[in-house]
C-alpha cells in the first residue's frame, strides 16, 4: 500500500485491518477522530507509536507532549506543515507492514 492509497481509504468506515496500531492511529487522525487516534497510541510502546503520538500531540497544539513523544520515537521534532508530516509518517510506516504481511522481514 502506498500512503496514496493508504489516504484514500480514510473514505471508507474503518481502516484496513492488516495496519498496525500506529498507522491505525494515523488513519483516524486523518479522519478527524484524534481521540479515538490517541486511544491507539497511548499504551503503544513501540516507537512507530510513540512518532504517531508525537504528532497528535502536535495536532492538537500541545508542542511540549510533543517533544517527549518525538524523544521517545528517536526523531527530530517536527515543524513542516502536519499533512506533510502525516504523508511523512505513512511513508516510513507503510512499507514495515507491507514486509510483514508478506512474510519477509526489513532487509
Amino acid at each position: 500500500m502506498t500512503p496514496d492509497s493508504f489516504k484514500r481509504t480514510t473514505g471508507e468506515a474503518a481502516p484496513p485491518s492488516e495496519l498496525s496500531p500506529a498507522l491505525q492511529a494515523l488513519w483516524w487522525a486523518a479522519k478527524g477522530d484524534w481521540n479515538r487516534a490517541h486511544v491507539l497510541v497511548q499504551d503503544d510502546p513501540s516507537r512507530e507509536g510513540a512518532w504517531v503520538h508525537a504528532y497528535l500531540h502536535r495536532v492538537e497544539g500541545d508542542l511540549g507532549n510533543a517533544a517527549y513523544w518525538y524523544r521517545k520515537a528517536g526523531r527530530p521534532e517536527a515543524s513542516d506543515p502536519l499533512e506533510v508530516e502525516w504523508g511523512a509518517i505513512a511513508a516510513a510506516l507503510l512499507p514495515a507492514t507491507t514486509s510483514t504481511r508478506t512474510g519477509r522481514g526489513a532487509e
